[in-house]
């Protein structure tokens, strides 16, 4: 076999929902109006955030660097998949792939992190409320947010590059709707047991150690929850954390059922892949702002000000 025909190829075909003919337009529409609504509450959060002193806090931070993953994530899959959903071809060049490749594992695996680390963010600030302002001090805060983005990068680095060594030949075929390690790996046609393996090892810091972190962070903050006096200061409490436990709930969900367990077929793993890639960006920012009042009460001061300058330019 000639090696030219064992590199990666110049193109690819992503079968994508193709299975489904009549749901492709359908689900084009839907992809569309996810995409945008992602891109406008993700930087609408970012924005105002920068405009707004009193949201200048740290989690504000870490919901902005949550709302640049997703927009980095959705913009790497969405457009191809758009294209993919409309026309009758579902070609994918070699560098259209790889970029799908690198940026979505990288954000992928940093959101992963970043979860855990907002858990930190929500431990002190109810176990520790004295102290919160001195523990997460705005240099602390870009150091985690820092080791968040670095874990990701180097993760999708390592397994990224050593799937890209492998040899590709015969079909280019993925049964997907974008590029990723897994689906790569079935198109090799060396042994990719190594592949796998380090795949499987690599898994264990995000999907499980995560996770793990964040489930017993809140172990300690149910139990200092409990011990507070007053019933309205548990309540208040927990509405300070239900949002990073409804986001973590619908990211981390998906993620293990699909990289921990094996799939029982390619459909569910493709719809449970659409679930995390295309419905979370869009409720992230909806979940943390809906019944935030910091947040309400910021756009209306923006409102109010804009109304302000209009009135004074009328005059």
């Amino acid at each position: 076999m000639e090696r030219g025909n064992m590199s990666f190829p110049n193109t690819l075909v992503q079968l994508g929902f193709s299975e489904f003919p009549w749901l492709e337009r359908p689900l084009s529409a839907v992809v569309l109006v996810f995409y945008l609504l992602t891109l406008v509450r993700n930087s609408s959060i970012i924005l105002l955030s920068l405009l707004d002193p009193r949201l200048q806090t740290p989690m504000y931070f870490f919901v902005d660097n949550l709302s640049l993953l997703d927009l980095g994530l959705t913009s790497t899959i969405v457009p191809q998949l758009l294209a993919n959903l409309w026309g009758p071809e579902k070609i994918i060049a070699s560098w259209e792939c790889i970029t799908q490749l690198y940026i979505f594992s990288w954000t992928a695996c940093s959101e992963c992190a970043l979860l855990a680390v907002m858990a930190i963010d929500r431990y002190v600030v109810i176990c520790q409320p004295l102290q919160y302002t001195l523990i997460m001090h705005p240099w602390v805060c870009v150091q985690m947010a820092a080791a968040s983005w670095s874990s990701g990068l180097a993760s999708s680095l390592l397994h990224d590059t050593l799937t890209l060594q492998l040899p590709f030949c015969g079909h280019h075929t993925l049964d997907h709707f974008f590029c990723e390690v897994p689906v790569l790996i079935k198109l090799a046609c060396g042994d990719a047991t190594a592949n796998e393996l380090t795949l499987a090892i690599g898994a264990i810091p995000f999907s499980g150690m995560a996770p793990l972190m964040v489930v017993i962070f809140y172990i300690f903050i149910a139990r200092a929850v409990l011990k507070f006096p007053s019933a309205e200061g548990r309540h208040k409490a927990l509405s300070t954390c239900s949002s990073h436990l409804l986001v973590v709930t619908m990211y981390f969900g998906p993620a293990i059922y699909m990289y921990l367990q094996p799939p029982a077929n390619h459909t569910q793993a493709k719809f449970m892949s659409f679930f995390y890639c295309i419905n979370t960006p869009v409720l992230n920012p909806l979940i943390y702002t809906l019944r935030n009042k910091d947040v309400q009460t910021a756009w209306k001061r923006i409102l109010q000000s804009q109304d302000q300058v209009r009135s004074l330019e009328a005059r």
